[in-house]
């Protein structure tokens, strides 16, 4: 099984669009934030699940989309490490 490490930014990610849904539904916001964490826990088991960031072209640099959100995560050797939970219609580094 890999290990899945969050980077700070990662949750930081994840705290922020929590707090910006609860703005409308604090229930939604919670619900959403569980669900990206679930999604990132897959990665124990397929850690290699989803597709090369197409700006990037890494291989080791992945992500999984989960609804209007882009998980970005790297493939270490022994382990996946989130680095960030973005927004899709932002672009990747803004």
């Amino acid at each position: 099984m890999t290990r899945v490490i969050w980077t700070r930014g990662a949750v930081e990610d994840v705290e922020a669009v929590k707090a910006y849904v609860a703005r409308d539904s604090v229930r939604y916001a919670t619900l959403l934030a569980e669900r990206i964490v679930a999604a990132v826990d897959r990665l124990e088991l397929f850690p290699e699940s989803g597709r090369v960031v197409p700006e990037v072209g890494d291989a080791s640099l992945r992500e999984i989309i989960h609804g209007a959100y882009r998980i970005v995560y790297r493939i270490q050797a022994e382990s996946v490490e989130v680095v960030t939970v973005h927004h899709a219609a932002r672009l990747l580094g803004a």
